[in-house]
């Protein structure tokens, strides 16, 4: 009984402070959109343990995230995906949301000059590796998919060192840059306190 009291006054306070308290993020005051966006976002995701988690983070990295992704609903639309396909594979969402910065910066239509698609800059060879050339990697849901699943076969592969596993997903191996780029993102920009 005291749990779920105290759970429901924290749940007041956040929203209280984060969503109507325009200094809490450093940002002008929340739009309607975004309430609108971040409430649909909450309703729908079901990667998270509790209604309180999923707009404690969502808010967090909602603002994190409008720079590069304006649109307030496709920014919770990519963020509960992102949260959702991370989740499936046991990574944290935070280090997806790194890697997309560094691969696309959130440019779901980002093609690369080597050919890789979408957020997480997906190679179109892998649809013929698996048998579904006809899957969509310009599809934000197909795209982290793809990206999670393969992201965490590396880890597994390399037995859980991220940095070979980020040079592998990069076509990399062998090289830090990549791999310190985003480690760099992921502490400075995802990660932080």
């Amino acid at each position: 009984m005291r749990r779920s009291v105290i759970k429901k006054l924290l749940e007041v306070l956040v929203l209280a402070g984060f969503l109507c308290a325009p200094s809490a993020w450093g940002q002008g005051e929340p739009t309607p959109e975004l309430r609108t966006a971040l409430l649909a976002a909450v309703s729908a995701s079901d990667s998270f343990p509790d209604r309180f988690e999923a707009e404690v983070w969502l808010t967090d990295m909602s603002a994190r995230l409008e720079r590069q992704v304006e649109d307030p609903e496709e920014r919770m639309y990519i963020l509960t995906r992102v949260h959702y396909e991370a989740s499936r594979v046991d990574l944290p969402p935070e280090l997806i949301l790194a890697v997309i910065e560094v691969e696309s910066n959130f440019d779901r239509y980002a093609i690369s000059v080597a050919g890789a698609i979408g957020l997480m800059q997906i190679m179109p060879f892998w649809l013929d590796e698996i048998g579904r050339p006809d899957d969509n990697l310009l599809h934000i849901d197909t795209n982290l998919r793809y990206g999670c699943t393969i992201l965490r076969h590396y880890y597994d592969m390399e037995n859980g060192d991220l940095g070979r596993a980020l040079a592998r997903y990069n076509g990399s191996l062998g090289s830090r840059r990549y791999p310190t780029r985003v480690i760099n993102k992921l502490h400075g920009k995802w990660f932080r306190a």
